[in-house]
């Protein structure tokens, strides 16, 4: 069971160069859509069944928010490339950018031994679950082709955005209050 859970985990790291090459040099936006679900999914279920099973271990701790940070970097570069708009390559620099600065946080909370600052919340996987829902509707926009999807994903992006940056300032708060 610890093989196929850490397997999940890998699956996504892989999973994204992968889906940025069907989106940005194939424009297989279906395969691309479908490899994004299972790896959104495993997201979950490798996290449930390292609970579930008493598996959860330091390394998939640290691999676990890293490989969904790879995977949503390599879709919002890929989507920005794809449709072309500086709107999601600033939305999600922004969002990219909060990503980066928590993983400092960590490294440096880490260090001064004040982990639990940055142990991931439930709003934090809130968060990676809306950005991939909203990932998800641009994904499915573009296999069907669909400009109302890609107009409801840039509004879901927006939000996305909010709640990114609300988490950001939640974990800074909590790093830099002692």
């Amino acid at each position: 069971m610890n093989n196929f859970i850490q397997f999940l985990t890998y699956f996504r790291i892989i999973a994204g160069p992968i889906i940025f090459i069907l989106i940005v040099i194939s424009n297989f936006y279906g395969l691309a859509f479908i490899l994004f679900v299972l790896a959104s999914l495993s997201d979950y279920w490798d996290g449930y069944l390292a609970r579930k099973y008493q598996l959860v271990s330091m390394m998939g701790e640290v691999l676990d928010p890293i490989a969904d940070k790879i995977l949503i970097t390599f879709v919002i570069i890929a989507l920005a490339i794809s449709l072309e708009s500086s709107f999601i390559a600033f939305i999600g620099s922004i969002i990219l950018s909060r990503e980066f600065w928590v993983a400092a946080l960590r490294d440096f909370n880490a260090r001064n031994g004040n982990i639990n600052a940055t142990k991931v919340s439930f709003i934090a996987k809130l968060k990676t679950a809306i950005q991939l829902t909203t990932l998800g509707i641009y994904l499915y926009g573009l296999f069907l082709n669909s400009a109302l999807l890609i107009f409801i994903a840039d509004f879901s992006l927006l939000a996305t955005m909010l709640i990114t940056i609300q988490t950001g300032l939640t974990y800074s708060i909590a790093s830099f209050k002692r």
